[in-house]
């Protein structure tokens, strides 16, 4: 019984010995910007992506082009940050949608399919939200499987 108990303690203290990493990263680009947040925060094998909207890179300008366009660049945001890190839409395991009218969420979705494989979508939920970051049309949040 004593030798069970000493086994079972010396694997907790190994277990909690190796806790995962938090590592922040944001593009340099966007550093002066001074925003409240990380673009990208990984723990372990999961990368955890802010909301990305379609902001011009390096900019707090919305991308031209209405719907589109800003669907367009939100999601070469989100691939510029999984490039980043490692990654790629491959990676992608999850996202949430937000769209300031949920009217244009079948014009979204002509966008968002064109970063996929035919048939390897992630998981997604989508709902409607008014006083979307800078009056954007869209935000969409990601996270990302990295082991294998």
């Amino acid at each position: 019984m004593r030798a069970i108990l000493v086994s079972l303690l010396l694997g907790f203290f190994t277990i909690s010995s190796h806790a995962a990493t938090v590592e922040r990263y944001t593009d340099p680009t966007m550093k002066d910007a001074n925003l409240p947040f990380s673009q990208a925060v990984r723990v372990g094998d999961m990368l955890y992506l802010s909301g990305q909207i379609g902001n011009i890179p390096g900019t707090l300008d919305l991308a031209p082009g209405g719907m589109e366009g800003q669907a367009r660049q939100t999601m070469d945001n989100i691939e510029a940050v999984l490039e980043a890190n490692g990654a790629s839409f491959a990676n992608v395991t999850k996202c949430l949608v937000m769209l300031a009218d949920m009217s244009q969420w079948a014009d979204f979705n002509k966008v968002y399919v064109t970063y996929f494989e035919p048939g390897q979508f992630p998981a997604r939920s989508a709902f409607g939200a008014n006083g979307l970051a800078l009056g954007g049309a869209l935000e969409v949040e990601c996270e990302a499987y990295l082991g294998d």
